[in-house]
């Protein structure tokens, strides 16, 4: 019988777990460079697949999203119960593969499918990982690794623009060449085939390196809580739980939009070289946007100790209210240099919201139920950030302002329009939010 740790079950030894913590960042890492590769491929794909904005759009969300958030769910629940280190490795796999077959694609709808694929793998990798943790560390040192980890989402996004930057300079000059069995491939089926390789080698590296945990706490409180809980429990704090899903998912939309097209951007607009906006995007994310995502915590604490329940979302509307007049001024920058410059400070506050989305569930939530609202949660957001955040911001470009060249006014409207509306949204729940953690403590208190 599955005990808890013991003399006889210790916890891994600390530098082995965090081994563990590093190669996992790896792995989000990897995931990131294959997701976001093919912002950096905008121009050569939709000329050599004659497609429009709206069709590269459902490429960059829409595909990878779909099945991301539906794949999530499942997965998470195969999690608790079966080999994490397993499920990860297979998942990496599969994501590395899908990520060459985008390569191979000869058209757009073999394209989409294998981004489609890449989705499913990559939605193998954040839910095992995390519960992984839970079993590598103690309770006074788990904060410290997941925050490492989630570090990965800005590091991760940075490497990807960097390193997919680095490719890009690689292939962007090179001629078709001729592969035995597949045939000719343009330089950015390359660059697909060089970012999807690294993937294979790291499941080795990790099967073979990486154990699977003894779970910590089995046999104890394991009974799901009925769904007819959980219904109550949604019904209950529908109020805050409408506003925080709504708004944190439209303002979302402009984070994802801005994620997935600046680097075409620049090169539309300020004829800056893809490889160029990479580096440049790249490091802005690794340094300014991990740098945000402790900032947006620092001021959270800050408030709380000024006894506002609702510190996290309070941040939140500080990091995206500044977004507006940095955002707008980005893409309505008189040239390259100035737009780069004024990134910096947007990428920032860009990511302020990222640790305290889910730090304000965990205040309205009981314990038996945290890590189901966090699943929905991902699943409302991911579906409509990820899903439609890029392909807003095509649509206008197509369809409103009919011109390709308009893509920094299709971003500004985003800007102009969606975050105000979030904002309200978000404003509008504050009432509610302090009344669920009210609730929740008094709840706790009382030993329900």
């Amino acid at each position: 019988m599955d005990v808890n740790y013991t003399a006889d079950r210790p916890w891994p030894r600390p530098r082995y777990a965090w081994y563990v913590v590093f190669i996992l960042v790896l792995a989000y890492t990897n995931s990131f460079v294959d997701r976001q590769i093919i912002a950096l491929l905008v121009g050569p794909i939709r000329a050599d697949l004659g497609i429009s904005d709206t069709q590269i759009s459902l490429l960059m969300g829409f595909s990878f999203a779909v099945f991301y958030c539906l794949m999530g769910l499942p997965i998470a629940r195969l999690a608790d119960s079966g080999n994490r280190r397993n499920i990860i490795a297979i998942g990496m796999l599969f994501w590395s593969f899908m990520t060459i077959a985008c390569g191979l694609a000869r058209n757009y709808w073999q394209l989409f499918a294998a981004r489609v694929g890449v989705g499913v793998g990559e939605a193998a990798l954040s839910p095992p990982a995390y519960s992984m943790l839970t079993d590598y560390f103690p309770k006074e040192r788990l904060g410290r690794a997941i925050s490492v980890y989630s570090t990965g989402v800005y590091i991760g996004a940075g490497l990807a623009y960097v390193l997919g930057g680095f490719v890009i300079g690689l292939v962007e000059a090179a001629d078709p060449v001729s592969l035995p069995m597949v045939g000719e491939l343009y330089p950015w089926q390359l660059a697909f085939l060089y970012v999807g390789l690294p993937g294979i080698l790291l499941v080795i590296v990790m099967w073979l390196t990486v154990r699977e945990p003894f779970r910590q706490g089995v046999g104890v409180s394991q009974k799901a809580v009925p769904f007819r809980d959980v219904g109550a429990y949604l019904r209950l704090h529908r109020a805050t739980l409408t506003c925080h899903f709504l708004g944190l998912a439209i303002m979302g939309m402009v984070t994802i939009a801005f994620v997935s097209w600046i680097p075409e951007y620049f090169v539309r607009l300020h004829g800056w070289a893809a490889a160029d906006i990479g580096l440049a995007f790249g490091l802005a994310l690794m340094i300014f946007g991990t740098a945000g995502v402790y900032a947006g915590g620092w001021l959270a604490d800050i408030l709380t100790r000024r006894g506002h329940r609702d510190s996290a979302l309070r941040a939140i509307m500080v990091g995206y209210a500044m977004q507006i007049p940095l955002g707008l001024a980005v893409v309505l920058a008189p040239n390259g240099t100035v737009a780069v410059i004024l990134l910096l400070p947007f990428t920032f506050f860009l990511s302020f919201h990222q640790g305290l989305t889910f730090a304000a569930l965990q205040l309205i939530c009981p314990n038996r139920l945290r890590a189901q609202l966090s699943a929905l949660f991902m699943f409302v957001a991911n579906l409509i950030a990820l899903g439609a955040g890029p392909t807003v911001a095509a649509l206008l470009t197509d369809f409103v302002y009919r011109d390709p060249q308009a893509l920094g006014l299709s971003l500004a409207t985003m800007v102009a329009v969606l975050i105000p509306v979030g904002l309200v949204i978000l404003r509008l729940g504050l009432a509610p939010f302090r009344a669920s953690v009210a609730h929740v403590e008094a709840a706790e208190t009382a030993g329900a």
